[in-house]
Order: structure tokens, then sequence, then C-alpha cells
């Protein structure tokens, strides 16, 4: 197999990631605009979060954390990857129609454990109805995870990568359609969900196709190489457990508050944007490779590549966070403030997103250092780091929530993420000289801090000067564009005046053994 292009890699997934997030950030906006924050919205988003919450914790959260080193290390050694792929295709698809089963006969207690707050009001029926239609995305889009991740650690990201373009785009044109006829906007949101997942299933197994890798369905089996993966994903099974107690706390808190859940949900996938743009295009590249270069022995060039990887995570993620926290107001105004979605929303929304913005950059650390473990084939010291951080999220989300209200969720989700990284970093100490950072990381990151600490110094000063503009109707598009646009133009000075980037930087992929 041909080596991954590490930069390349993250400008490929990176790429495909914003425009899937752009794109599913139109999408958010029309749910903003057409459902607002009333109870049909509430209800359709908890609905939708369910089989997600699912789906991270089977495909992308457990199976896919043990299955992608493995099957990376067969493919550096040149061993059968194709039966061992296959009987991992079988055995998750197995286990997910089982639990698909099991969910759509327990949906009005699953609903209830999501958001309590519906119990004897509107949203459950709503909730229960929609959920039994959205659920079986589960079972395609579980397939989809493992087959993408079988895609990266080839070194073939455009597929997977752009897999979620499509589910974006089928929602949209359902909405609009919608619109357009006169159909209920809840109902086809809903029975949209499971058809975007058989869209995605299908352009990824094509891909797969084309790699040398047509898997097929068949009667699971256990081998020694699938008992191997098992006994791998189980700490991971359980560490996404955790993280998925974590967002069901955050649920519950709001929903006991009228309208937090949809403000927290939209305040969500917006600082979701930076981070699936960065840290999920990290951790997608960085696993197979860190995987393929520990079988082969290769310690400069694991180190390399986690110097690099951090490096260029937080050129990109500390100016995103002091964006977010230093202007949430206008972004949610001028993004979401139509419609449905009133002034009254904007104000709780960005609130929310300046608290998750705080935390964007811990998110972001935590898919560069998480496959240091995981190409361990460690999942077990993950695990007990995501622990200690529920107990933290747990704490100050229900504890905090009498005095501060919802945001207690938002805040957290941020303070948890901080101590799951400080964990993660703390723990690297025994992995020796491929878990260290090289001196062009050391040297690069208070020049980083620098010159995004100018940034939010100019976008407080801007967005005073055009605050005029940014509340009138006719002219905030144009004045929030100026004001990304002009913010982003003095980062890149700042970043060039400080030494924090070098045009030449990202040129390199081999690393420099000494």
């Amino acid at each position: 197999m041909k080596p991954i292009r590490l930069i390349r890699g993250f400008l490929t997934v990176g790429a495909w990631t914003l425009l899937s997030r752009v794109v599913g950030f139109v999408r958010d906006v029309l749910i903003a605009a057409y459902l607002g924050t009333g109870p049909v919205a509430e209800a359709f988003l908890v609905a939708f979060s369910l089989p997600n919450v699912f789906r991270r914790f089977f495909a992308e959260g457990a199976f896919n954390t043990a299955f992608v080193p493995l099957f990376s290390k067969k493919l550096e050694s040149g061993a059968d990857a194709r039966t061992f792929a296959e009987d991992a295709f079988s055995g998750l698809a197995f286990i997910v129609l089982l639990v698909s089963i099991l969910a759509m006969v327990a949906m009005p207690w699953l609903v209830l454990a999501m958001a309590g707050g519906f119990a004897g009001d509107e949203r459950l029926p709503l909730a229960v109805l929609y959920g039994r239609i959205c659920f079986p995305y589960i079972f395609f889009i579980s397939l989809t995870a493992l087959l993408s991740g079988l895609l990266n650690a080839g070194g073939r990201f455009v597929a997977a990568a752009g897999a979620p373009v499509l589910l974006n785009l089928i929602f949209i044109a359902a909405m609009l359609a919608a619109h357009h006829l006169g159909w209920d906007m809840g109902l086809t949101l809903s029975w949209a969900t499971p058809v975007t997942g058989l869209a995605q299933l299908a352009l990824v197994w094509i891909a797969a196709a084309r790699m040398g890798y047509p898997l097929r369905l068949r009667r699971p089996r256990m081998t020694p190489d699938l008992r191997r993966l098992l006994v791998i994903a189980g700490p991971a099974v359980m560490a996404g457990g955790v993280v998925q107690i974590n967002l069901l706390v955050g649920r519950q808190v709001g929903s006991f508050f009228d309208g937090a859940i949809a403000w927290l949900s939209y305040a969500d996938r917006l600082y979701q944007l930076p981070l699936g743009v960065v840290g999920i295009a990290i951790g997608i590249v960085l696993l197979p490779d860190i995987s393929r270069r520990l079988k082969a022995g290769d310690v400069f060039g694991s180190r390399y590549a986690l110097s690099r990887a951090t490096e260029f995570a937080l050129f990109l993620t500390l100016p995103a966070a002091v964006a977010l926290v230093v202007i949430p107001v206008p972004l949610i105004a001028v993004l979401y403030e139509r419609g449905a979605f009133g002034v009254k929303d904007t104000y709780p929304t960005a609130l929310a997103l300046a608290v998750y913005g705080a935390g964007l950059p811990a998110f972001v650390l935590q898919k560069v250092l998480q496959p240091l473990y995981f190409a361990r084939e460690d999942t077990r010291t993950p695990f007990r780091f995501a622990l200690w951080s529920m107990v933290v999220n747990a704490a100050l989300a229900i504890g905090l929530a009498p005095v501060l209200g919802f945001i207690a969720a938002a805040l957290g989700t941020t303070l948890s993420g901080w101590a799951m990284t400080f964990q993660l970093w703390w723990g690297t100490r025994g992995m020796g000289e491929a878990a260290r950072a090289d001196e062009r990381l050391r040297a690069r990151l208070p020049r980083v801090a620098a010159a995004a600490t100018l940034l939010g110094l100019y976008l407080w000063g801007a967005e005073w000067a055009l605050r005029d503009a940014l509340s009138a109707a006719g002219h905030r598009y144009w004045a929030l564009t100026l004001l990304c646009l002009s913010g982003m133009a003095v980062y890149g000075l700042a970043a060039l005046a400080t030494g924090a980037f070098r045009p030449s930087d990202f040129r390199a992929s081999k690393p420099a053994q000494r």
C-alpha cells in the first residue's frame, strides 16, 4: 500500500468536511426557519440525535477505534485484510440490527432517557413517532462508518469525507419540497433521515469496491481476528457510553428549560463547523498513519506526524475559538435570526456558542492525542480518562443548573473536555519519543497564541465599530462578511509577523530524522 500523505490527507478531509459543514449549516438554518425552537423542533432534534448517539457508540466511537488500527497493520504487513474487513462488516451489521429492533420497541423510554422534561407534554409522542422513523438510519450509517474507516486506512479520503455532503443535500431538498408542497415538516425530516443513510452507504461501498474491497454481508463468525477486535473494542464501547452519558446529561438539563434543547443544538452545530473541519480531519488521517508507522517501527515518523497534526490543528482552531467567544451574538443573529427563530432566541444561543467555543481547542486536541493510544491498541486508558471527565461534566451540569440555568450544560461540556484533554496529554509521558513534540512545534505554539490574541482584540474593536450595520436588516450580511474576512486577514498577517506560520511550513511531508 502507498504511504499516507499526511498534510494532503488533512487538507482533503478538511476541505470536504468544510463543504459538508457549510451545507449542513444551510440545513440547520432552514430547520430553524421552518421549525424555530418550538415543540416540533425539539421533538425532531431529540429523535434525530438518538440514532446518532448509537452510531457514535457502536460504529465510530468503538468499532472503528479498534478496526482501523488492526486493518491498517494488516495492510502494512500484506496480510489478508479483505477477509478481516468482511468479518467485521458482517459482525457490525448483526449487532446494529439487533440494537435497532430493541430500540424501536423501547422508543418511549429512550426519548425520556434523552429528554426527561418531555414527560407529560406534546413533545413526547412527537419525539417517539419521529424516533421510530429515524432510527433505521443507524444501520446504514454504522456500515458507512466502517467502510469509511477502511477507505481512510487505504489513504483514500474523498468518498468518506464527501458522504455527509450527500446527507445534507438530501435534507435540504426534502425541506424545500415539503415547504413547496405543504407536507408536514417534522415527518418529512424524519423520513428523509434513513434515506440519507442509505445514500451514504451506497457511495462509500462503491468507493471501497473500486479500492478492491467490495465487501459482502454473510453469516457472522467468530474468528481469532474478530475476537481480538472485540477485546480492543470493549473498553472503547464503554468509553463511547461515557461520552454519550455526557451528551445525555446536557440534554436532560436542557429539557427542563423551554427552548434550551434547540438553543444548545443550534450553538453546537455552529461550533461543530471548525471542530469537524480540523479535528475530525486530523483524527481520520492520523490514526491509520500512526498505526502503520508504529507497525514499521518508524519512531521519528510518528513524532513528526503528531507534531505536524498538533501544529496544523492549533493554527486553525485557536482563531476559530477566539471568534466564537468574542463575536457570538452577530454570528447567531445574522446566521439564524429569521422565520420562527427570533431575537429572544439569539442571546441564549450566542451564550451557549461562546461557552462551547472556549472548549473547541480541547476537543480538537483530543482528536490529535487519542490516536496515540488507539494505534497501540490501548482503549482501556482513554476509557478511564473518559470516566473522570464524565464525573466533571455531571457535577457541573447538574450541580450548577439551579444557579446558572440551561447554560450549565454547555459549561459542563467545555470543562469536562479540557479535563479529558489534560489526562490524555499526561498519559503520553510513558510513550517515548514517538509521543513528544518536536522543536518546531514547541517554538510555534506561543506564536500561534499571540497571533490569536491579536485577532481577538481586533474582532472586539471591529464588532463595536460595525454594531449598527450588524443589527440593520439590510446591512448585516455584508457587515458580518466584512468582519470575518478582515479578521482572517488580520490573523494571517499576525501569524506571519510573529513567526507562527511560514508559507513553506506545510509543504514538506517527510520527517527529518535526527
